[in-house]
C-alpha cells in the first residue's frame, strides 16, 4: 500500500497576505503563494470564473510552473507594515506641503526672498501671513494644520521604526547595519531593502536580486536583432524607489563625510571596502553617463540598478559573518 500523500495547497498573492498561508502550514498543509501575473494563461481564452482559475491554479501547481513569491514570517510581516507607513506618511506630508504651496501660488503670494522651502524662516513667515478674506484664511489654516499633522505623525513612525529596529534580532541588524556602510543609505533606506528583500542570500546571483527590483532593461530581441527598452518595473516598487532615492547620492565625487565615517564605525573592513569601491564605481558610472548626453534620471536608474549588486555583496557577507557568529 502507498503511503499518505501530503496535502498540497497553493494560491495567489494579493490583499488578503499570508495569513492562510500561516494557517495551513500550521496544520501540516504544503502551501504555496503564487505570483499571479507569471500564472501560464492562453491567448484565446476569453472566459475567467472562479472555478476555472482554481483548476488552472491547481494544474499548473502540479506541473510545477507556477512561480512561488516569498513568504515573510509575522513578525518579519509587521515590521514591513511600519516600514510602509513611515512610507505612506512621508508621501501625505509632500502632498499636504504641495497642497498648501499650490493654494498660494494661485493667489499669487510668493514667500520672502532667501526662505528656502519648509526651513524654520519660510514656517514663521506662514504662520505670520494675513489673508484676506476669511475663507482663504480659513483655507490656509486648514491646510497648514494638516502639514503639521502629517509631521507629527512622520516623526512618530520614524521614532517607532528606530525602536523596532533596536529589538530586531542581532541577525538582521547587523545586516541593517553593514548596508548603511554604503553612501546614500541610512537606517531608513536600509531597513526597508532588509524587510522588503528578506534574505539576500536568496538570491544566488546579483542579477536575480536587480531583477526582483524591477531596476533591469526590458528586452525584445530576436536573432541578431537585440532591442532593449525601458526598466520593466515589474519588482517591488518600495524597494525600487529607495534605491533610485539612494542612487541620486553618487552624482558626487567619491568621500567619506564624517556622518558616513560614524556609520561604517565597527564594520569589517571587507565591507567598508566594498563600500568605497562602490563610490568610485558609481560615481564613475554617473558621470561616464552623463557625459553621452544620456538624460538624468536614465543615468540615475542605471546607477541604482548597479547599486544593487553593492548592496548584495555586502549583504551576503553581513549574513554570512552573523552565521559564523551564531555557530561559535
Amino acid at each position: 500500500l502507498r503511503g499518505r500523500e501530503q496535502l498540497r495547497a497553493c494560491y495567489e498573492a494579493g490583499p488578503c497576505g499570508y495569513v492562510l498561508y500561516w494557517q495551513l502550514t500550521t496544520l501540516g498543509v504544503a502551501c504555496d503563494v503564487v505570483a499571479p501575473t507569471l500564472v501560464p494563461t492562453k491567448p484565446g481564452d476569453r472566459v475567467k470564473t472562479d472555478r476555472r482559475d482554481a483548476e488552472t491554479l491547481a494544474r499548473c501547481h502540479r506541473a510545477g510552473d507556477l512561480t512561488r513569491v516569498w513568504v515573510p514570517d509575522a513578525a518579519h510581516e509587521a515590521l514591513r507594515d511600519l516600514v510602509r507607513a513611515r512610507e505612506a506618511a512621508q508621501q501625505d506630508q509632500l502632498r499636504a506641503r504641495h497642497r498648501l504651496g499650490k493654494l498660494l501660488l494661485r493667489h499669487g503670494i510668493r514667500p520672502p526672498p532667501g526662505a528656502q522651502p519648509w526651513s524654520q524662516r519660510h514656517r514663521r513667515w506662514l504662520d505670520t501671513l494675513p489673508l484676506d478674506p476669511p475663507a482663504l484664511q480659513a483655507t490656509m489654516d486648514d491646510y497648514l494644520h494638516e502639514v503639521d499633522h502629517a509631521a507629527a505623525r512622520l516623526e512618530r513612525l520614524e521614532g517607532t521604526l528606530d525602536a523596532a529596529v533596536a529589538a530586531a534580532p542581532a541577525p538582521l541588524r547587523a545586516v541593517i547595519a553593514a548596508l548603511q556602510t554604503l553612501r546614500g543609505v541610512r537606517q531608513v533606506t536600509a531597513a526597508t531593502i532588509v524587510r522588503e528583500v528578506g534574505l539576500l542570500s536568496r538570491f544566488t546571483h546579483p542579477r536575480q536580486l536587480m531583477g526582483y527590483s524591477g531596476t533591469v532593461p526590458a528586452e525584445h530581441s530576436s536573432g541578431a536583432r537585440v532591442q532593449r527598452g525601458a526598466i520593466t518595473k515589474t519588482g517591488n516598487a518600495h524597494l525600487r524607489r529607495v534605491l533610485v532615492e539612494a542612487a541620486w547620492a553618487y552624482r558626487f565625487p567619491p568621500k567619506c563625510g564624517k556622518a558616513l565615517r560614524t556609520r561604517q564605525r565597527g564594520q569589517p573592513d571587507a565591507i567598508t571596502a566594498i563600500a568605497w569601491k562602490a563610490q568610485h564605481r558609481l560615481s564613475t558610472r554617473y558621470r561616464r553617463l552623463l557625459g553621452r548626453g544620456k538624460p538624468t534620471p536614465q543615468v540615475v536608474t542605471a546607477v541604482a540598478r548597479e547599486l544593487v549588486g553593492f548592496i548584495w555583496a555586502i549583504g551576503i557577507a553581513a549574513e554570512r559573518a552573523g552565521t559564523a557568529a551564531a555557530a561559535a
